[in-house]
């Protein structure tokens, strides 16, 4: 993204005071692109990190998440976690299907008629520098105890029951370490796209 849209979503961000379920839940359009603003930078730096250095893989996969998301937000549940674990979630099980089958599935983009927009290597290559070295960034600044949290949950999909007993604590503690995790995480991409 480039600098100049820094301060239209500087302005977004300022003007709702909403949090990112109310903004899922919402049937208004400039909500749902409120959402997309504040957590593409985060499902762009997860998706990043699950591929290696496969750009246009990330973008195929992020623009569907959003698209099943948008398409979908009516399932979304507030009382089974953020809408940032689900907008991950719904990129995982992207990415695992897109494994499967050897392509991203555009079934969302399609009904939703949104058109494959096409990049060029320069553009895919600064996508490539801006997801490689953003999330690693981000997750060195987190405390230790919500990094490794957010990262064996998140990134690496253990249960939080697995990841209590590793780290020798409640289930409660690792999901209150990765609630904080993803809000800061969330502020972060937010402050930097």
């Amino acid at each position: 993204m480039s600098h100049t849209a820094w301060p239209r979503r500087i302005h977004n961000y300022m003007a709702s005071e909403r949090n990112d379920e109310e903004l899922l839940a919402s049937e208004r359009a400039e909500d749902f692109g409120e959402l997309y603003e504040r957590t593409y930078p985060i499902v762009r730096a997860y998706l990043r990190r699950r591929t290696g250095p496969r750009p246009d893989l990330v973008l195929d996969l992020v623009a569907e998440t959003f698209a099943r998301a948008l398409e979908r937000r009516e399932q979304f549940d507030p009382g089974r976690g953020a809408a940032v674990a689900w907008l991950l979630a719904i990129a995982s099980h992207l990415l695992v299907d897109a494994v499967r089958r050897g392509r991203v599935a555009d079934r969302s983009r399609r009904r939703l008629g949104m058109e494959r927009i096409e990049v060029d290597d320069d553009q895919l290559a600064l996508v490539e520098r801006e997801s490689a070295s953003g999330l690693q960034q981000t997750l060195t600044r987190l405390p230790a105890e919500q990094r490794e949290a957010v990262e064996r949950r998140v990134l690496q999909e253990e249960s939080y029951a697995a990841i209590a007993e590793r780290l020798g604590c409640s289930e409660q503690v690792v999901r209150k370490r990765v609630s904080r995790a993803l809000s800061t995480l969330k502020r972060t991409g937010e402050e930097t796209a």
